[in-house]
């Protein structure tokens, strides 16, 4: 897309003057926050683009890009604790109101790597970049800048947080972006956008978070732990803004997330399967990690019409007829005769009738073929899974965070650090789902996931829905039939939904 500066404006500035260079006490920072976090609503640049939306027509899109220092009074790593913001001016030569319009916020963070937007030149123009370059989630998570054009385009106003990431290493070696880190900066980014409410343009009220993998787990929990007291102390030491950071609606495609029992999750799902290599995983790993599913799986107490309590051992029927089969059956129904009988004929495992596919589980699983992972798939034994490193400490880059695998390696006896519990809570939605359901979570959710994506187990997006629609909420959840990680097929809906669940009309 071409993106080119337009008219002579006020130049691209730092609409925050927070400060970069030293860090002061939590009391200091309180007492500045009315001065350093106010938004300049005339520091900005203005810009042309065009963007093609689903339909295949170009829009021509005049807005304003503004660049935030950063987004709280005492930034560890300002290059990551920054944000862009743009503002739809003009569209297709109509002049746009942006001030009461709903607020994209849109999260490119992959593999729980540094995500930074410091030296973006325009919408969409940011990555997942840390040290290492972008990891295969941070790759997938590039599909979120057409999204945040499309969010533009629709006259809605986009913003774009930066946050820590767990490579993250000062000159002592500490690591500074580890868990809890990015969620962390998420929240005080929404506080800034809060508290600059009537200066930044757009409603506060209906800020929609969106993110991909990694970023889609933060997305969930931003979404879930709305105005949590605990993340306050974490808050305070960066001096974030006094709002909240509760957000109206989420976003959230391919969630990895709750990664406590992640492994659980990924044998009770991708055990059978082999790994790309044709080698069979450690079936006494796997079992012993699948057969712990169930008793976790029950205490979420999960309900479903037309299946009741939610067990290992109704799961799998769940999933087919819940999502699987649906899934296959939009797919197939929107090919051509010839195509669908086409690709009937080279998966039989389907049987098509009345204009449905139905299938069962086993079958499913052989479709799919291969795991990505193998066995454990997120607390690895030797330590060498990005979630590891997610949860080091200090000097100390990875960690056990399960008993599971802490215990296989170091004994019985082996106990987790005594910090670890309290992180996984602060890192996991369905925390804040099911042990302290939080009233201030948004009541607006997208969930989206490949049917064949085997970067963590099914489950955990179906698991994450059931538990909101227990809760009585808005919950729209749809699994793209044969895609893989990262894929989003339907974005131009995302943004109609937008505008359904705001009562927005541009």
């Amino acid at each position: 897309m071409g993106l080119t500066a337009g008219a002579a404006v006020p130049a691209v500035g730092f609409a925050s003057g927070a400060r970069a260079a030293s860090r002061t006490s939590a009391a200091s920072s309180a007492a500045s926050t009315d001065s350093s976090l106010v938004f300049d609503p005339d520091s900005y640049t203005e810009l042309t683009t065009s963007i093609t939306d689903t339909t295949g027509t170009a829009h021509e899109v005049v807005y304003h890009f503004y660049k935030v220092a950063s987004y709280v009074a005492d930034p560890v790593d300002a290059t990551y604790q920054s944000l862009n913001v743009s503002v739809p001016v003009k569209i297709d030569g109509s002049v746009v109101d942006a001030s009461g319009a709903p607020i994209l916020f849109a999260n490119q963070i992959g593999g729980y790597m540094p995500s930074s937007v410091a030296n973006a030149t325009g919408v969409g123009a940011g990555g997942g970049m840390g040290p290492g370059g972008p990891g295969g989630p941070a790759a997938a998570a590039a599909s979120a800048a057409s999204r945040q054009q499309l969010a533009l385009a629709a006259g809605y106003v986009v913003v774009e947080p930066g946050a820590r990431g767990r490579s993250l290493v000062d000159s002592s070696g500490i690591y500074y972006g580890t868990a809890p880190a990015a969620i962390v900066d998420l929240k005080a980014a929404v506080r800034y956008v809060k508290f600059n409410r009537g200066r930044i343009p757009g409603n506060v009220n209906r800020i929609v978070s969106a993110g991909v993998s990694a970023g889609g787990a933060l997305s969930s929990l931003l979404g879930a732990s709305g105005d949590s007291p605990a993340y306050d102390s974490y808050l305070k030491e960066l001096g974030a803004a006094d709002a909240s950071d509760a957000i109206f609606a989420t976003g959230a495609w391919c969630p990895i997330t709750d990664l406590e029992h992640a492994d659980m999750a990924y044998e009770w799902n991708w055990g059978a399967n082999l790994l790309s290599s044709g080698s069979v995983v450690d079936q006494t790993v796997s079992k012993a990690l699948s057969g712990a599913y169930g008793e976790y799986l029950a205490s979420l107490r999960l309900t479903a019409k037309g299946f009741g309590t939610l067990t290992a051992r109704n799961l799998d029927e769940y999933l087919v007829k819940t999502h699987l089969e649906p899934s296959a059956t939009q797919y197939l129904a929107a090919l051509s005769d010839a195509d669908r009988s086409a690709y009937l004929a080279a998966n039989s495992f389907i049987t098509w009738s009345g204009g449905r596919a139905t299938f069962s589980w086993v079958d499913f699983l052989t479709h799919v073929g291969a795991r990505k992972k193998d066995t454990p798939a997120f607390d690895a034994f030797d330590l060498s899974a990005g979630e590891n490193n997610e949860f080091g400490t200090g000097t100390t880059a990875n960690r056990h965070f399960t008993l599971y695998s802490l215990r296989h390696e170091e004994g019985a006896s082996a106990r987790l650090d005594s910090d670890i519990p309290a992180k996984l809570h602060l890192m996991n939605p369905m925390h804040h789902l099911v042990d302290k359901v939080d009233g201030n979570r948004s009541k607006h959710w997208w969930i989206r996931l490949g049917t064949k994506d085997s970067d963590t187990a099914l489950t955990v997006a179906s698991n994450l829905a059931a538990r909101l629609k227990n809760l009585g909420d808005d919950v729209d959840t749809s699994y793209y039939w044969d895609a893989g990680h990262g894929a989003d097929n339907d974005p131009g809906d995302f943004i109609k939904w937008i505008a359904t669940v705001s009562g927005y009309r541009f």
